[in-house]
């Protein structure tokens, strides 16, 4: 395993530095000279200059040729490019262009709001939608089935959008339950997370139950369930002992690739709710065009997506003893 996890891990260095040079040919290349953002429409061709020179935009884009010939090798490296290389290795991104707060701290602040909204959100999406899909499971081909594989239709079929529109104002609006915006530390702030946690379970249960589902009965129609039951053993016993047991792989697959995720937040619950988390500020600084602050997110994200992948690979070793990674 050791080998295999080595081996993953170098595949991960060209992966994530790829993620790197996209977002700058993204954002230098194709995107054209910030500076012009920067300084607004009315801004004077020295003005201009000066933000070049001030955020090193006068550089060359890859390689300084005039600076090779005077410093020799150093001065190939004094480019665009290499900066942002140096602060993807680093993690250090600067400073927001429109707040001009330093990003760790975007990322430091916001962090505790996102994860108070997405990690409840995300657990009981887990346990609801495990118990669901076993009981239909459980049930298959019966009234019960039918009806929830319905349910999980129209959720499937209801925009999120118009989730989030419809319970903040029949909830939060209209009957006055719970509040429609707002975040606060602590208990005290429960009373903010209710509303949101609820659409992300009622958005999510949908999709879920029936990939869940799916991957269950699968379980269900392999031969060793066959000989299971002839063997005598109760319905309960193969379904939990053998069938959940062996489903576990794709499940587990489903909710490792989400983990990651829940560190960015959720962009539209964050922004509709007025939640200051990560996914707010990616929402501020899409709207802003604050390139720093979208590269950050997107190297960042790219980064858990892909340690995700490398903890399910591994996950399924221990979970399933067929699996080798070798």
């Amino acid at each position: 395993m050791l080998s295999y996890i080595i081996r993953r891990i170098l595949y991960f260095i060209p992966t994530v530095l790829g993620v790197a040079f996209i977002t700058f040919f993204l954002f230098r290349v194709v995107g054209g000279n910030p500076a012009w953002q920067l300084a607004g429409k009315n801004a004077t061709k020295e003005e201009i200059q000066q933000i070049e020179h001030q955020y090193g935009f006068d550089k060359p884009l890859f390689f300084n040729i005039k600076k090779f010939k005077e410093k020799g090798l150093p001065g190939l490296f004094d480019s665009q490019f290499i900066f942002h290389f140096r602060q993807a290795l680093t993690f250090d991104f600067g400073r927001s262009w429109k707040t001009r707060q330093k990003i760790s701290t975007i990322f430091k602040e916001g962090l505790l709001p996102s994860l108070s909204l997405t990690v409840p959100s995300f657990f009981l999406t887990v346990i609801l939608s495990i118990i669901i899909a076993v009981l239909v499971a459980f049930k298959h081909n019966s009234v019960f089935d039918r009806i929830v594989t319905v349910l999980c239709i129209i959720g499937l079929s209801v925009p999120f959008l118009v989730v989030i529109i419809a319970l903040q104002y029949l909830i939060g609006y209209r009957w006055g339950l719970l509040p429609i915006s707002g975040w606060a530390p602590g208990i005290s702030g429960l009373q903010y997370l209710i509303l949101p946690v609820m659409i992300w379970v009622i958005s999510s249960l949908g999709e879920n139950v029936r990939f869940y589902r799916t991957a269950i009965l699968d379980e269900v129609r392999a031969d060793y369930v066959t000989t299971a039951r002839a063997k005598g053993l109760s319905e309960r016993i193969v379904m939990f002992k053998h069938v959940l047991k062996n489903a576990l792989i794709p499940i587990l697959t489903n909710l490792i690739i989400a983990i990651p995720f829940l560190f960015t937040g959720s962009l539209l619950l964050e922004t509709f709710f007025g939640i200051p988390g990560l996914g707010n500020a990616g929402v501020q600084a899409l709207q802003n065009a604050d390139w720093p602050v979208v590269n950050a997110f997107t190297y960042i994200s790219s980064v858990l997506f892909v340690t995700a992948n490398l903890v399910a690979d591994i996950v399924y070793s221990l979970v399933d003893p067929r699996v080798r990674l070798e």
